[in-house]
């Protein structure tokens, strides 16, 4: 359970740290797209496989955020990942931004949903 623990602490610095160097604009414009991807994902209340689904719904969060993170680390220039690790040291949410972003990415969530009903659902005629 503390190795569990030790990891989820290690992947919420990582998720910290990517978020930093998103803000950084020696970033790479790619590389900020695949961190845009993987903090909507790591925040958004939906997941590819839903959570109630025993043992398969909580592995999508175990390998796919990892993955995200470890190839988004790979395009982050050195010394960005340097400096957002020691910010992420000790750095405090927003959370009135926090609550934004949550925002809007549920309703990106409705958008597509929507767009999937309409476009692939409904009965076309």
């Amino acid at each position: 359970m503390k190795k569990l623990k030790e990891w989820a602490k290690k992947l919420k610095k990582q998720l910290v740290m990517l978020h930093l160097a998103y803000k950084d604009n020696r970033t790479p414009w790619f590389a900020k797209v695949l961190i845009f991807i993987i903090i909507a994902y790591a925040l958004s209340p939906i997941d590819l496989i839903p959570d109630f689904i025993p043992i398969i719904g909580y592995l999508d969060d175990l390998i796919l955020l990892p993955i995200g993170i470890y190839f988004a680390l790979k395009l982050i220039p050195e010394e960005v990942k340097r400096e957002a690790l020691q910010k992420a040291e000790d750095y405090k949410w927003d959370k009135k931004n926090s609550w934004i972003i949550g925002g809007i990415v549920i309703l990106v969530w409705f958008v597509v949903g929507y767009w999937i009903v309409t476009n692939f659902l409904m009965d076309k005629e």
